[in-house]
C-alpha cells in the first residue's frame, strides 16, 4: 500500500472537536441511514451512537473512508466517489460494486483494485 492510500481525510469525515471519524457524515455522503452504514461496516447500530464505541467505529469506518478518498481523487470529488462506490460494478467481481464487496468483508479487494487503477493496470 502506498502512503497516500493510508491518509484519511479526517477533516471531511470527522466530527468537530473529535479525533474520530463521523459515521453520520459518511452515511450522509453515501446516502444511507445509520442502520445501513452499521451493516456495511459490520458494527451494531447502537455502537455508532455510543461514545464508548468511538474507537471501534473509527476502525470500521477507516477502510471505507480510504476507499472514498481514493475514489474521490480519481473521480473528481466525493459525490462522484459515493456514486461509484454504490453503483459501479467492479470488473472481475460478477457485477458487484465496492459497496457489495465491503459489505462482504472484502475491503482489501476494493483497495487493491483502486491501487491497480491508480497505477494504470486497468486504464
Amino acid at each position: 500500500m502506498s502512503s497516500a492510500m493510508l491518509e484519511i481525510p479526517a477533516s471531511r469525515f470527522g466530527e468537530e472537536r473529535s479525533p474520530y471519524l463521523s459515521a453520520r457524515r459518511v452515511a450522509e455522503l453515501l446516502g444511507v441511514n445509520l442502520t445501513e452504514l452499521a451493516g456495511l461496516i459490520g458494527v451494531a447500530r447502537n455502537t455508532l451512537a455510543a461514545k464508548t464505541g468511538a474507537r471501534k467505529v473509527d476502525a470500521a469506518l477507516s477502510p471505507v473512508v480510504r476507499i472514498l478518498a481514493m475514489a474521490g481523487e480519481m473521480a473528481g470529488g466525493e459525490q462522484r466517489a459515493a456514486i461509484w462506490f454504490k453503483h459501479q460494478p467492479i470488473p472481475g467481481w460478477a457485477g458487484k460494486t465496492a459497496y457489495d464487496l465491503v459489505r462482504e468483508g472484502k475491503t482489501d479487494k476494493v483497495l487493491a483494485y483502486l491501487e491497480a487503477v491508480r497505477s494504470g493496470v486497468y486504464a
